[in-house]
């Protein structure tokens, strides 16, 4: 579907990315929705904000952002849940933080684990944030399986490493998976909230902090929606700079993954080979970045620091050293015949639910969905560069583990173009203060899957509204399809080939 198919009229909003908005009533969100899922669109993100609902949704052409105004006294909205299974949980965490309810069967609560009281929406205008209520505990009515030999599995929500709080539980027979059920929400920081006590020119701290593994992704996209709002294009050599970041972040977290894909299926050797080869990225980013994980490194207008001439000269060298030990691991997991046992055929998503579930980023990829925004709909520098787009059809452990090889070196090949032809020149220009009630957005193709920020400016350089949507929120549905026939001992090797993020849900 293009612009000029859209069954809404759009209006096009000013930024690095093509973005259409639109206010529609209550028959247009669902035809909208309805009619971009026909033509092959998908959702990628809903939310709601005062007495409104939001949502964005792909197209061809770039991306539409639909509001649909509520009435204060009927904060209802048709559900859309049937067109974009994803939606479920993001309609049902709008009511819990805003009030604005979905005409949808399933009206479980999904954040408010009795932190607040049922009637308190912590982002409405009269939300006392300071004020704390003594939790009241909550019956989630978990969906039961029974028959001859079934038996539940609780897991969580405290797990027995340093990982964030999720419950999983599982019902099986014998150690075969049957069905397993998610409970996210224990995480809940309140991020949303706070954006509205910083400065529009200060959130990109807030920003990349959201989820600790994305930050570069993070900050970009609120650095993107913040120059859209003022109407700001970055220096190109920020650009540049940005992508280099980027690129970085996204080696470094395959690089981690991948090691520990190894070590859950018995290879020890490839967790000590990768985390060395991960290390030696994080102390070149502290070297000449100020940070390990490059928080604070993208700002508005630009990036906080220059790449020093000896910086790039170091990064060209970790370049041309890390490729053949990437491409040498790389062969050792393809035919290590003990490793493939484990991968092959394990926690398959194959295309046709890949599709019908909206799965998205590199485990979307896995399962033969063709998106990279990256490739697809290129902002500077990633219009200038040929990025290759990794997919794979099996959509099982094995798929998600080479995408992730084939991907590191795809980016140290982006890493190596990036550095031949960044130009000179200023990084940073100044970010003026948008009008009040000025919107932006922020798209961008993370490591894990496309991030997305929705902000709207308040007075004198305020933020009135910040939404911030991570890839996990369509993925992490995805996975409890992807365990179902498989063993319990193998839960823990398929949801590390995802390895979604529990605080990007949880804002």
């Amino acid at each position: 579907m293009r612009v000029d198919d859209f069954p809404a009229e759009l209006t096009p909003l000013q930024g690095a990315m093509p973005v259409w908005c639109a206010t529609v009533d209550a028959a247009m969100w669902r035809h909208a929705a309805e009619d971009v899922r026909e033509k092959g669109g998908r959702l990628v993100a809903l939310w709601g904000a005062r007495a409104a609902v939001h949502m964005t949704l792909t197209i061809r052409s770039g991306l539409v952002w639909l509001k649909l105004p509520l009435m204060p006294q009927q904060l209802l909205y048709p559900d859309i849940g049937d067109i974009f299974p994803a939606a479920n949980r993001m309609q049902r965490a709008a009511f819990d933080l805003v009030g604005v309810r979905a005409d949808s069967r399933d009206q479980r609560r999904w954040l408010r684990h009795g932190a607040w009281p049922g009637d308190q929406f912590p982002l409405r205008e009269s939300f006392d944030g300071t004020h704390h209520w003594p939790n009241s505990g909550d019956d989630y009515a978990f969906v039961p399986v029974v028959g001859d030999g079934v038996h539940e599995i609780p897991v969580g929500p405290v797990h027995a490493g340093t990982i964030e709080p999720g419950h999983f539980r599982f019902s099986v027979v014998g150690e075969r998976v049957l069905r397993l059920e998610q409970r996210l929400g224990y995480k809940h920081k309140g991020i949303e909230k706070r954006f509205e006590s910083f400065a529009i020119q200060d959130g990109y701290r807030l920003a990349g902090r959201i989820s600790g593994d994305s930050t570069v992704a993070y900050a970009w996209a609120y650095a993107m929606a913040a120059e859209s709002a003022a109407r700001l294009a970055p220096p190109p050599r920020a650009l540049w700079l940005r992508a280099l970041l980027l690129e970085r972040e996204r080696i470094a977290n395959h690089l981690g993954d991948l090691g520990f894909l190894g070590n859950d299926a018995g290879l020890a050797f490839g967790l000590a080979q990768l985390s060395r080869l991960k290390e030696r990225m994080l102390r070149t980013n502290l070297a000449f970045f100020q940070h390990r994980y490059l928080m604070d490194a993208i700002v508005p207008g630009g990036v906080a620091r220059d790449l020093s001439r000896e910086g790039a000269e170091t990064i060209r060298r970790e370049i041309e050293s890390l490729h053949p030990e990437v491409a040498r691991l790389k062969t050792i997991f393809d035919e290590h015949p003990g490793l493939q046992d484990r991968l092959i055929s394990t926690g398959r998503v194959a295309p046709e639910l890949a599709d019908r579930l909206g799965l998205v980023g590199l485990a979307g990829r896995a399962s033969a969905m063709a998106w990279d925004l990256r490739a697809q709909l290129p902002t500077p520098p990633y219009d200038q560069l040929d990025v290759r787009m990794v997919t794979h059809r099996n959509g099982d452990v094995a798929a998600r583990v080479t995408v992730r090889f084939e991907e590191v070196l795809e980016s140290l090949k982006l890493c190596a173009a990036i550095l031949d032809r960044m130009p000179h020149g200023e990084i940073g220009s100044t970010l003026s203060i948008p009008t009040e009630g000025s919107t932006g957005l922020g798209w961008v193709e993370g490591w894990r899957g496309e991030v997305l920020i929705a902000l709207e400016a308040g007075a004198g350089g305020s933020l009135r509204r910040v939404h911030a949507h991570d890839p996990s929120w369509q993925n992490w549905p995805v996975l409890e399809h992807a365990v179902i026939g498989n063993i319990v001992p193998d839960f823990p090797l398929i949801n590390k080939s995802f390895n979604l993020s529990y605080s990007g849900v949880d804002l």
